[in-house]
């Protein structure tokens, strides 16, 4: 049997808290005869698409903010691959603080621009269809992740990219960028500079810290303690095989 854990995250409790109690009311009130009520898959649909707003907030609020980016190891944007031998160099002749304050600016540019992805996933989320919710509720332990990257990946990177290039003026990007090249040296001959989007880059980038966070949250919400510690929510959300 396929235990259906998406619990609620703290953040969802207050909303979720009464769809739980409304779920066990319907449990307790067996008939005598034994056999269970009902719970519809479009119930337990509509709490999975609570638990994937609260999930796509947390997401989101975790990246847009300062350091969001910067400060996470796993989301960081690291200089572009193109560039490595430019940052190598730089670092060998103590420019560090070159290298360094353009990688930071990319990643202010992420943290200012998504903030602006939310409206995009919590339509994607009030655009699933039942067949998809129970998908998720069913699938692998990304299902929730995969579909908004298949269903979100166009509209998110149309929304983000021009943010993305009102964010690097205002962060420094460019300039940081063509210091940068100036300190470069020689080692500027290694750079195309018609090769290397930076804007694109940087979208790309935070497009996949974004679907990382989200997958973390998916995780967390399916793993939540609560959700295996409950006989009631094991016998509702284990009805969903006998339907």
């Amino acid at each position: 049997m396929m235990l259906i854990l998406f619990a609620v995250p703290p953040l969802a409790q207050a909303g979720l808290l009464d769809y739980l109690k409304d779920i066990k009311q319907s449990v307790t009130n067996e008939p005598a005869t034994g056999s269970k009520s009902i719970l519809s898959e479009a119930t337990i649909a509509d709490g999975l698409k609570q638990a994937l707003n609260q999930g796509v907030e947390k997401s989101v609020k975790q990246l847009g903010r300062e350091n969001g980016f910067l400060g996470d190891a796993s989301v960081r944007i690291p200089m572009p691959g193109t560039l490595g031998k430019v940052e190598s160099g730089l670092r060998k002749i103590g420019q560090d603080k070159v290298a360094d304050n353009f990688i930071n600016t990319m990643n202010r540019a992420a943290e200012q621009a998504v903030p602006k992805t939310t409206d995009i996933l919590i339509q994607a989320v009030k655009n699933m269809t039942l067949k998809d919710a129970m998908g998720i509720l069913n699938g692998e332990p990304d299902a929730a992740t995969q579909y908004f990257k298949r269903t979100s990946t166009p509209g998110l990177r149309t929304a983000i990219k021009p943010i993305v290039q009102s964010a690097t003026s205002s962060a420094g990007v460019t300039d940081s960028y063509k210091k940068m090249i100036g300190k470069a040296g020689y080692l500027a001959k290694f750079v195309d500079p018609n090769s290397l989007d930076i804007d694109q880059y940087i979208t790309d980038r935070a497009m996949d810290g974004l679907f990382l966070k989200i997958a973390v949250e998916e995780k967390r919400i399916r793993e939540d303690p609560v959700a295996r510690t409950t006989d009631v929510l094991r016998n509702v959300f284990g009805s969903l095989v006998t339907k």
